[in-house]
């Protein structure tokens, strides 16, 4: 399954410094890692939301992965808005299993600034 994630420049960075090959640890506070389903919703958050935080330095990267199905499957799938407002919600203490499902590489798609 292909699945997008919309981060911030300093979450980027920490992707590229592993060969992006898998996501960084959640941080205290943030109990749930939420890619998404479509590529409209990870481009209107990294555009909308990541662009105008302070934390995201103003910048935002729509990453592309492929993770396998069998793991997908594992995580619900969450409607936070409208149909199209999919995410998966993995807990923050399984993402180092999902990271390992993860086939090739994290890509860059998209750069809003």
């Amino acid at each position: 399954m292909i699945l997008y994630r919309p981060v911030g420049l300093h979450e980027l960075r920490l992707i590229e410094q592993v060969g992006f090959k898998e996501f960084p640890p959640r941080l205290p506070g943030q109990p749930i890692f939420y890619p998404v389903l479509e590529l409209e919703y990870a481009r209107h958050i990294a555009r909308e939301w990541n662009t105008k935080d302070e934390a995201s330095d103003f910048a935002g990267f729509v990453t592309r992965f492929e993770i396998d199905d069998t793991c997908v499957a594992r995580f619900p799938v969450q409607t936070v808005g409208g149909a199209e407002h999919r995410e998966l919600w993995v807990p923050a203490e399984a993402l180092a299993e999902f990271n390992a499902h993860i086939r090739g590489l994290i890509e860059v798609i998209e750069e809003y600034r």
